[in-house]
């Protein structure tokens, strides 16, 4: 898929010459300086993307139902997400089951990959598995002063 980036100001400043060369790209890149970038795409190709995306994940919820689909995914799963190779055999199954509700997989991979961060690093695994009998007391409040 073809991704072509530009600077928010060039669509501003040029917004006809700069829509004419999203025609050979899938979509654009907006950059902006001082926040988050965006993308530009074409309606049609936004359409076709989500016709796309929900076919392949209705697929993927249906394959998740049967013993061989579910057998499929633990076997492509590394290819997919190579940091699953540093889990336990049951947590990869376990992440693999939960893929089949379509809500949160994005925040689910997420999860999932920072516990695989856990596991590869045997420090940090030790340093959160390892019960020191020491109660801290309550954490406070995100932003809040200690």
């Amino acid at each position: 898929m073809t991704v072509m980036e530009r600077n928010l100001s060039e669509l501003l400043n040029k917004p006809k010459a700069t829509l004419a060369a999203l025609r050979g790209a899938r979509r654009m890149v907006l950059r902006r300086r001082d926040d988050e970038d965006l993308v530009l795409t074409t309606a049609a190709r936004a359409e076709q993307d989500q016709e796309v995306m929900g076919a392949t994940g209705r697929m993927f919820v249906e394959m998740m139902r049967t013993s061989a689909g579910r057998t499929l995914v633990l076997d492509v799963l590394p290819a997919t997400f190579p940091w699953v190779r540093h889990l336990p055999a049951h947590d990869v199954r376990e992440f693999s089951a939960e893929l089949d509700n379509n809500s949160a997989v994005a925040q689910l991979i997420t999860e999932w990959r920072h516990t695989a961060e856990v596991h590869a690093d045997p420090e940090l695994y030790a340093a959160l598995t390892t019960d020191s009998g020491e109660d801290f007391g309550p954490v406070p409040e995100p932003g809040t002063a200690a």
